[in-house]
């Protein structure tokens, strides 16, 4: 088996502010650990600290057993070029790749010299791969890639990466990991690009798994169906480096632990706050005495000693800062159908049906969660809607740069007061790029007023997005992105919030404060997910099936295959 230990690890930026500070935490043997905390806080600094990739300023790390390790982005550095096979190898034990790369070198070296000293060379290449457990691997290989792609290793290894979709990508490696030699697995958001389908394999095989995981995911129902404990990474206090906070339990009783947590802290600030004042309340009084009387002078010196000891031994430990993003989603009253579709069916943008025609009525203030297999056509819904509908009035333009057209027959209406604000992460922002999050508030747009520096660094504030005012939009992290695209949503005054796939950059703290925001908001939100805990909060199930209907369920349903598109 096998465990890490991360012992007082601390890691200082090239500008001189610590990013981790005094981190410890253990990952016992067999133990599913997950990894929380802010966008930026340091998750994956911290795993390539444990795999070695970047040294510690302080502390140390240990570990037994062999470690595998998953990055966020699996096929990122292997070149352009680069095959399953390429891959697959990239995530073996070092021994394995180190005799696979002799292999092929001297494979090359055969093609120009077939002498004698080259074929021996060769054959202790081949020796090495047998005893690195080159074999052996390749039997995993095998049955990885039967089981993610449907054909045996031998068919697959030649067929490039490019030809797989990033949930492919990231399934062959998993089951490469999970299966392979390696008793140890890093995961950095393993279940990013994953359907909920694959989500749901990937759970049980966490929970089935024997081995010692650590993974960092912000996807909520993940985390409460396989996390034995969960270690947050916890932002500072002003100016001090994140530190590390291990729940022993599992996700379903983190919430309460945390709230405790920091109710503690406040009800020992208070008690030391409440002492400090008594103790210097005491020196106050004896210096007053002492004056008058020559023999109070040693009992106002002791009472000067303690109230030294006592702030030089400092409060408790600080509290460390949550991150509070609030968002007040406003909105405004609208006629009571907000969207109203009659045999709608939209067309692909290569002209192929999408899915069979539908009618729909969505009521004012109604949360409508949309499902279904990616392809189906319910981006394409969204954006139809963002544009005003099939024939929008004035009063329907978009807040924000109208979307692309979106070919349909049938008819999409919006109600009276309907404005629509479109939410996307994958649209282009030509409108924000090149400019500073100041300067995108300061001039405003056709349906915000513009601000000044206080106002906008208040709301920016309120996103945690404060420290970033001065960068440009297109340097942030997809989730501080992702957090001032809703903030602009926010300031727009739009009446029907139209989502898609709105949580997938956020971290937890984030979706939650999303959640909050949309319940206080009045007016229609309709939101494409693939998030089962964020789906929860939504009243409305519409699933596009893969039989092409789309129908309405009582609850979300996440089985639904991809549409044969053979009508």
């Amino acid at each position: 088996m096998g465990h890490v230990d991360v012992a007082g690890v601390r890691y200082d930026l090239p500008d001189g502010r610590v990013l981790l500070d005094d981190v410890s935490f253990r990952v016992g043997d067999g133990a599913k650990v997950a990894l929380v905390g802010a966008n930026g806080a340091g998750k994956t600094t911290l795993l390539r600290i444990i795999t070695g990739e970047l040294a510690p300023h302080a502390g140390v790390v240990t570990r037994s057993g062999g470690l595998g390790v998953m990055r966020q982005m699996v096929g990122a550095g292997l070149g352009p070029d680069a095959t399953v096979g390429d891959l697959l190898l990239s995530v073996s034990p070092p021994r394995v790749r180190d005799a696979a790369e002799a292999v092929h070198r001297c494979e090359l070296a055969l093609m120009e010299h077939d002498d004698e000293k080259t074929q021996m060379t060769y054959a202790e290449a081949l020796a090495e791969y047998a005893d690195a457990g080159g074999y052996e691997v390749e039997v995993v290989w095998d049955v990885c890639t039967v089981a993610g792609l449907g054909v045996p290793y031998e068919r697959a290894k030649y067929r490039e990466l490019r030809t797989l979709s990033g949930g492919e990508q990231k399934r062959l490696v998993l089951e490469f990991l999970l299966r392979g030699p390696d008793q140890v697995l890093l995961l950095d958001e393993p279940d990013n690009f994953l359907d909920v389908p694959g989500k749901i394999w990937l759970e049980q095989r966490i929970r089935e798994s024997d081995k010692t995981i650590l993974f960092i995911s912000h996807d909520r129902e993940l985390l409460n169906n396989t996390a034995t404990r969960v270690v947050t990474i916890e932002l500072g206090a002003s100016g001090a480096g994140n530190s590390a906070w291990t729940h022993p339990g599992g996700f379903a009783s983190y919430h309460e632990a945390r709230t405790d947590r920091f109710l503690r802290f406040e009800e020992q600030r208070r008690r030391w706050d409440e002492e400090h004042a008594k103790i210097k309340a005491l020196v106050l009084r004896l210096k007053i005495k002492a004056e008058y009387n020559d023999g109070m002078a040693s009992q106002y010196k002791a009472a000067q000693t303690r109230l030294r000891k006592f702030e030089e031994a400092g409060p408790p430990t600080e509290q460390p800062r949550e991150q509070a993003v609030q968002m007040r989603l406003k909105g405004g009253r609208t006629g009571k159908r907000a969207v109203v579709c009659e045999q709608l069916e939209l067309s692909a943008d290569d002209g192929g049906g999408l899915m069979k025609p539908f009618d729909l009525e969505v009521w004012y203030g109604e949360r409508v969660a949309v499902l279904g297999s990616n392809g189906s056509g319910k981006s394409h819904f969204l954006r139809l809607l963002a544009r005003g509908g099939s024939d929008p009035d004035v009063e329907h333009q978009p807040v924000g740069v109208p979307p692309a057209p979106v070919p349909h027959t049938g008819t999409a209406k919006l109600g009276a007061r309907v404005r629509p604000g479109w939410f996307v992460q994958t649209h282009e922002h030509p409108e924000l790029v090149g400019r500073t999050l100041l300067e995108i508030l300061h001039r405003g747009d056709d349906h915000r007023d513009g601000m000044g520096r206080e106002a906008a660094s208040r709301v920016l504030d309120r996103y945690e997005l404060a420290h970033a005012g001065e960068q440009k939009f297109e340097s942030l992290s997809g989730g501080q992105q992702a957090r001032f695209q809703i903030l602009l949503l926010e300031l727009s005054g739009a009446t029907l919030l139209l989502l898609d796939e709105p949580t997938d950059n956020l971290d937890v703290q984030s979706a939650e404060a999303l959640e909050a925001g949309l319940e206080a908001f009045e007016g229609t939100v309709l939101a494409v997910t693939h998030d089962r805990w964020f789906a929860r909060s939504f009243d409305r199930f519409l699933v596009y099936g893969a039989d092409g209907e789309v129908y309405e369920s009582d609850g979300p349903v996440w089985d639904e295959g991809r549409v044969s598109r053979a009508r």
